[in-house]
């Protein structure tokens, strides 16, 4: 036999907030396909129950545990059920997000501001602060937040949610520096424009679709399981020197000045 792959993720568990749709999903079933027991979650029950059956039905391990994020018992709760599933926790990866607000910073409300916080900033770190302090027992274990190119970039439309995900790059670098020397890595994927349900008013407008796919050097969009793998990278073995960094994943979109 010959050695095993770098990317096995047999006897791991992972946490995927946010993982009936999209970019979650598809971390989800990537790294239940390479062997994780894999945590599903989202606010909606059945849709996780439906897709924890999808994997169970590929003959893969998936448990559905409903959460809303924003609601520190449902993080608190889907944190200690998880536990109690899998009896460990080795991969966090907090996908869920919102954006409720397309337009300028100034007109933008106190309510609109402190949901985006909460929802895509403050519960990564309430589930940070519930699942890492094991993996620092145990001396191994990896955190991904998608965060996204928005949070390098100004916009005149998208300000709230490119500062709340450019929080997210500095919490990681900020959780890497404390939890390394106890082996747990922290890291971000930062996607670029993605055919989600959750981009949808973006890529369906045919004037960003346009310049965005002449704009990226690949010419397309990006798809929810092109970013898959760079989660798979970073929740194995392959990826163990990693911490603190944010993968960009963006066809190139970052790289034109555009």
């Amino acid at each position: 036999m010959g050695a095993p792959s770098p990317f096995d993720l047999k006897g791991r568990a992972a946490v995927v907030t946010g993982s009936t749709r999209g970019i979650g999903r598809a971390i989800a079933e990537a790294l239940a396909r390479a062997g994780a027991g894999v945590v599903i979650s989202s606010r909606k029950a059945d849709r996780c129950d439906e897709v924890a059956s999808a994997l169970l039905n590929e003959g893969l391990d998936a448990t559905a545990i409903p959460c809303h994020v924003g609601v520190r018992q449902d993080v608190e709760r889907l944190a200690a059920e998880s536990v109690k599933h899998y009896g460990k926790i080795d991969c966090l990866v907090c996908n869920a997000a919102v954006n409720p607000y397309y337009g300028p910073m100034a007109q933008l409300t106190d309510e609109v501001f402190s949901k985006v916080v909460d929802t895509n900033v403050r519960s990564n770190l309430w589930l940070c602060n519930l699942l890492i302090p094991p993996m620092a027992e145990r001396r191994d274990g990896s955190v991904i937040f998608v965060s996204s190119i928005a949070g390098f970039r100004g916009s005149r439309m998208l300000g709230m949610y490119g500062l709340s995900k450019a929080a997210d790059i500095a919490l990681a670098r900020n959780l890497a520096v404390e939890w390394g020397p106890r082996n747990v890595r922290v890291n971000c994927i930062a996607p670029g424009l993605v055919r989600t349900d959750f981009a949808r008013a973006l890529w369906e407008d045919p004037s960003i679709r346009s310049q965005a796919e002449s704009a990226y050097p690949l010419r397309r969009l990006g798809e929810p399981e092109d970013i898959a793998g760079a989660a798979v990278l970073l929740a194995s073995g392959a990826g163990s020197w990693i911490t603190g960094q944010t993968i960009v994943v963006d066809g190139g979109a970052t790289v034109t000045g555009l």
